[in-house]
């Protein structure tokens, strides 16, 4: 089904390319990807995937119990998009860029997680993201993003515009780079 040898290259000769588009010069580990999908499974509805890349978490996804059918795939690299489409072929695939989200049919949406570089994205462009993404969630849905920055990836200023609040939910030493999620959920009245 996969072979990381050739996704790590294929990874790499991505970054190369388009290093702040792609953010990172290998695939993400399967310990991040355990840490992104712990907290889903298979009852959590259709779930989605903002830059899955070579499909690392969405493996994960699966082993969670999440059938394919429950799967939005947004990947805006035509070489990753393909790619995609051939591991995952019963999931919706979105070719196209996440700022500008609009899912065709109504879905409910009971979770996303998100590989995004967020940090090397301007403000309105996270924004934008961050609206479409919780504009398709239900009201418990919540957001998983990683980063390999410090903090949460999100500005606190853009948080409280939004009504949304991120806690820390575990650091990933092995990961290369080494890597932190957070959870991003609307804020309780």
């Amino acid at each position: 089904m996969t072979n990381t040898a050739s996704d790590t290259l294929l990874f790499l000769r991505s970054w190369l390319t388009k290093p702040l588009e792609v953010a990172a010069i290998a695939p993400s580990s399967t310990r991040l990807a355990a840490a992104m999908t712990t907290e889903i499974g298979r009852y959590t509805g259709d779930v989605l995937e903002l830059g899955p890349g070579t499909g690392i978490f969405t493996r994960a996804l699966l082993q969670n119990g999440v059938r394919q059918d429950q799967l939005v795939l947004v990947e805006r690299n035509p070489t990753f998009a393909a790619l995609l489409r051939g591991r995952f072929p019963e999931a919706t695939l979105i070719e196209g860029d996440a700022q500008h989200l609009r899912l065709a049919a109504p879905r409910k949406i009971g979770a996303a997680i998100s590989g995004l570089p967020l940090l090397s994205m301007p403000r309105q462009a996270v924004r934008d993201i961050l609206e479409a993404v919780f504009r398709h969630l239900t009201d418990d849905g919540c957001l998983f993003q990683f980063t390999y920055g410090p903090r949460c990836p999100v500005p606190a200023a853009l948080l409280e515009i939004l009504h949304l609040e991120a806690s820390f939910l575990r650091w990933v030493p092995l990961n290369l780079p080494p890597a932190s999620v957070y959870r991003l959920s609307r804020r309780r009245a």
